[in-house]
C-alpha cells in the first residue's frame, strides 16, 4: 500500500540533474505499513473465533491511524498533502495512456494511477472499519455484517490493483518504489527534497498505537484470569454440593 502523496510533473526536469532525495516523511512511512499491517492481520483473522481480540485491536488501530492520515494529508509535509496528489480524471486518464505506451510521466510524489488509489483506500478503510465497530457493537442488523465484509473484499481487490500497479510503475521508472516507501527517498531534484522528516511525530504515533495493543493484550490477560477463576469457583461449589 504506496502511501498518499504525489507532486508536480518532473518531465520538463533533465533526467541528469536528478538523484536521490528524501520525498516522503516519516508519518507517511509509518502510517502506509501500519495501515498495511493492521488490514492484512484483520482480514485473515476475520473468521477466527479465537482470535477475535486480535481482528478487533487490528481493525480499532486501523481506524486510528486513517483518521491521523486524513489530518496529516492537511498539515504534513509537502508529498503528504493531498494538495500536492489529488489530480483530475483527465490527469489520471493521460498518465494511464503513459503508463500503458511504457512511458508514463514521472512524479515525484506519487503519480496520479496511485494517488486515486490510494484515495479508494482511505474511503474503503473508513467504511470497512467504522461499519466494524458498528457490528462489534451491534449497531445493525445481518445487512450491516455484510456491507462490513463486502467493502473488506473490495479494499482487499484495491490493493492488489495498487501493488500490481507499483510493481509495473517500478519497472517503468527503473526504481524501487518498494524501497522508497521504507526509505523516504526517491529520484528528484534538490530543490524539490522536504525539509523535515518529522520523525518526532512518527514516535509519539507509534509509541500510541504500541500502547494502545498493550492495553489490549492486558485486558485480555486481566478477562482470561477472571474467566478462570470464575471456572474454578463454580467447579468448587459443585463439588461441594456433591458432598
Amino acid at each position: 500500500m504506496s502511501d498518499i502523496s504525489t507532486s508536480q510533473s518532473d518531465t520538463s526536469c533533465a533526467e541528469s540533474s536528478t538523484k536521490k532525495i528524501q520525498v516522503w516523511d516519516a508519518p507517511v512511512r509509518l502510517t502506509h505499513w501500519l495501515i498495511a499491517l493492521c488490514f492484512t492481520g484483520a482480514y485473515l483473522t476475520a473468521e477466527v473465533d479465537s482470535l477475535r481480540l486480535l481482528h478487533i485491536s487490528m481493525g480499532y488501530t486501523m481506524l486510528f491511524l486513517i483518521c491521523f492520515r486524513l489530518l496529516w494529508g492537511f498539515i504534513g509535509s509537502k508529498y503528504a498533502r493531498f494538495s500536492e496528489f489529488v489530480r483530475s480524471p483527465t490527469t489520471v486518464i493521460r498518465y494511464l495512456r503513459g503508463m500503458l505506451s511504457g512511458h508514463p510521466a514521472h512524479f515525484t510524489g506519487h503519480n496520479p494511477a496511485g494517488a486515486m488509489a490510494i484515495i479508494a483506500m482511505l474511503g474503503l478503510g473508513l467504511i470497512v472499519t467504522i461499519s466494524g465497530y458498528a457490528n462489534y457493537n451491534e449497531l445493525g442488523g445481518e445487512w450491516l455484517e455484510e456491507a462490513h465484509e463486502i467493502a473488506a473484499n473490495i479494499m482487499l481487490t484495491v490493493v492488489g490493483v495498487h501493488i500490481a500497479g507499483v510493481l509495473l510503475t517500478s519497472y517503468l521508472y527503473r526504481q524501487n518504489l518498494v524501497r522508497s516507501m521504507i526509505s523516504g527517498r526517491k529520484l528528484g531534484q534538490q530543490q524539490q527534497a522536504i525539509h523535515t522528516t518529522w520523525r518526532s511525530v512518527a514516535i509519539v504515533l507509534m509509541l500510541a498505537v504500541l500502547g494502545f495493543w498493550i492495553y489490549q493484550v492486558g485486558t485480555a490477560t486481566s478477562a482470561t484470569g477472571t474467566e478462570m477463576r470464575q471456572s474454578s469457583k463454580e467447579r468448587s461449589d459443585k463439588d461441594r454440593d456433591r458432598d
